[in-house]
């Protein structure tokens, strides 16, 4: 194990499935590399449909939050789902997701997204909010991914709500580990 403190166990480094980059060896990573490689060789999808680490930055009531998506999933072109992974409880997950969903591009919403724990998900339909299917079967192949976001309106919100969906993120994203402060490490990309 490195010698970094964390509330995260490290086990050391292990190789992006998509990228081939380094990253820091913790559960949740390997939970999201399990997800990428399910996505790759159970559903259909080309490493280059997939991207990963993005973020989304705010700055509400003086706090600074960076919220991760862990995945977004194109097809033709297209962006069609966004995947973020937590621990724990999926009702929690689905708002900062659906939030992040809606505002990641400006010019069009992203139709489709996916909670996960790594051992359940949801697939919720971002406009609406509603839960499409359950289990991580629910998780489309790229045929179905393509086939749902063609049902669905992709048009942006609109400009009135992309502040309350960034605040959104913003209160949901923030993140304090047990001592209270928050846990980024410096040059460590953990998480």
């Amino acid at each position: 194990m490195a010698d970094i403190p964390s509330h995260h166990m490290i086990y050391g480094h292990l190789t992006d499935y998509l990228t081939g980059e380094s990253l820091v060896d913790t559960d949740d990573e390997r939970y999201r590399q399990k997800l990428a490689r399910l996505l790759v060789e159970e559903k259909g999808f080309a490493k280059a449909d997939l991207e990963p680490r993005l973020r989304i930055e705010t700055l509400f009531a003086h706090q600074f939050v960076t919220s991760k998506i862990d995945l977004v999933v194109s097809t033709g072109g297209q962006r069609v789902m966004v995947v973020r992974y937590g621990p724990g409880s999926l009702v929690t997950r689905e708002r900062p997701a659906i939030a992040a969903a809606r505002v990641l591009d400006q010019a069009r919403l992203i139709p489709l997204t996916v909670v996960t724990n790594g051992e359940d998900a949801e697939l919720l339909d971002t406009r609406s909010g509603k839960v499409l299917a359950t289990g991580l079967d629910a998780i489309p192949s790229k045929e179905q991914a393509a086939a749902l976001a063609a049902e669905r309106d992709c048009s942006p919100v609109p400009e009135a709500r992309r502040e309350p969906e960034l605040r959104i993120l913003n209160a949901f994203d923030v993140e304090a580990c047990c001592a209270g402060g928050p846990c980024a490490l410096p040059s460590a990309k953990e998480g």
